[in-house]
């Protein structure tokens, strides 16, 4: 019986067109890795709000938002790059791949290099203890925003290891060294909390610190190593390509200012509303949802570049037989939402003890949000693959127009529920027009805004 089982377990990682059997396995050493990283970070929340505090933690967890907008203005190079390097590689030009990653870092450097200027500038101009909603006295808020502002400017451009080994179709290394990072934050939350006290600067230079090193480690080690045939170097930087790269990354930058409205401004709408701690309680029940979430993304991960392939080999039997299947996973997920759902009290009871008060009514709605999120992404995953991106950026300018005052609104007529609520309304309709653009697409019959 046993022997069965692994005759079967071992056929389907091993059986199939070589891109899927390349899929499948990252996809298992990926859902490992995953399983490992929801532990540590389900461990990390209630040391990290038993380190400081509800409020101070959701101070860094509104400044996190507003940092990640500077991390998106890469002008779209790295969604860029990786269908650019997809292609070079598929198609053998390794000499061309490596000058794609060389222009992509020495812009991306330039860019960061201006971005810490500015913010270098304007920073003692801004009242951050308004935006926040704290106390002006509680702390130096412009020194500290300052301090977050290094960290990710460096991490800026630190972070395209990332989009180098999801375009070679290792994005289990991606996740590998996302959770040796949070290892060592972990490893630096509990002695910090043996051996100094409770501090934010303390807790911004772990959580923005020990991220970046790990890129940069990563990044010597790769280039050095298994990727030495696409390591950067400024000799290989190219006008041209550079041009090239800010062309394919155009619309994407575009449409990742579209997600970062959706995404991340519920942390801020949220603060203003209701205050900092609330945006706390909002991550907790984001962090438990975002479960179901996370195991999605481990799965459609190399489902991006694994497109981009068999649509520059014409393979679109491969798409449908895979976007079927994706489907169908799916389903199984929003069944594993409900289920936590059901459950999600008793979780709570557990893991934070009495740390944090959660309104049933907000589980219910992010559960809704984590399942109308996921059903939209499929389809979002496949158009960014094959670089069908025109009408997600029409649709993404409409959403983000309207997401912020329906969260406003939203979260002032019925409570914190209300933001999440919002989001789901706008990915319902994103989910139609882009379910529909997908079939259009894998049957050879879509035209004009469909086919652009």
């Amino acid at each position: 019986m046993l022997k069965a089982i692994h005759t079967n377990i071992l056929h389907f990682f091993t059986r199939g067109h070589q891109r899927s059997v390349k899929a499948k396995m990252n996809v298992l050493q990926s859902v490992l890795l995953k399983v490992v990283s929801v532990g540590i970070s389900m461990v990390l929340i209630p040391l990290t709000i038993n380190y400081v505090n509800a409020t101070q933690f959701g101070v860094w967890l509104t400044l996190s938002s507003i940092i990640t907008w500077a991390l998106m203005f890469d002008m779209g190079l790295g969604n860029g790059l990786k269908n650019k390097l997809t292609q070079a590689i598929t198609l053998g030009n390794y000499e061309q791949a490596r000058s794609y990653v060389s222009s992509t870092y020495a812009m991306l450097i330039a860019i960061a290099a201006a971005l810490f200027v500015v913010i270098y500038t304007v920073n003692p101009f801004i009242n951050w203890a308004a935006i926040l909603n704290v106390g002006a006295n509680d702390a130096d808020w412009n020194k500290l925003v300052l301090l977050v502002f290094c960290f990710f400017c460096v991490q800026f451009v630190a972070q395209l290891i990332n989009t180098v080994l999801t375009a070679n179709q290792a994005p289990a290394k991606v996740a590998m060294l996302n959770v040796i990072g949070q290892v060592f934050t972990l490893v630096a939350i509990l002695m910090l909390m043996r051996i100094y006290p409770g501090s934010l600067v303390a807790l911004v230079v772990v959580m923005g610190g020990i991220p970046l090193l790990v890129s940069l480690i990563a990044s010597f080690w790769y280039y050095k190593g298994e990727f030495h045939y696409i390591a950067p170097s400024f000799k290989l930087a190219n006008k041209t390509y550079a041009r090239e790269m800010l062309g394919a990354g155009g619309l994407f930058f575009f449409l990742q200012i579209n997600a970062l409205v959706l995404y991340e401004t519920d942390n801020i709408v949220i603060t203003q509303i209701f205050g900092p701690q609330e945006v706390t309680t909002f991550n907790v029940v984001y962090k438990l949802f975002s479960v179901v979430l996370m195991f999605f993304v481990v799965i459609i991960t190399p489902f991006w570049s694994a497109c981009t392939e068999a649509f520059i080999k014409d393979d679109y039997a491969w798409i449908k037989r895979a976007l079927a299947k994706i489907n169908k996973l799916w389903l199984a997920l929003c069944v594993c939402s409900v289920a936590l759902l059901v459950i999600s009290p008793w979780v709570y009871k557990i893991w934070l003890k009495q740390a944090v008060t959660i309104p049933f009514a907000l589980s219910l709605s992010m559960c809704i949000q984590m399942i109308t999120l996921i059903w939209q992404a499929i389809h979002v995953q496949l158009l960014n693959g094959i670089g069908k991106i025109k009408l997600q950026f029409y649709v993404g300018i409409v959403g983000s127009l309207a997401n912020i005052p329906l969260s406003i609104f939203l979260g002032k007529s019925i409570g914190i529920a209300g933001v999440p609520l919002s989001n789901t309304i706008i990915f319902i309709v994103m989910g139609i027009v882009f379910s529909i653009q997908t079939r259009k697409i894998i049957n050879k019959t879509a035209t004009g805004i469909f086919n652009a």
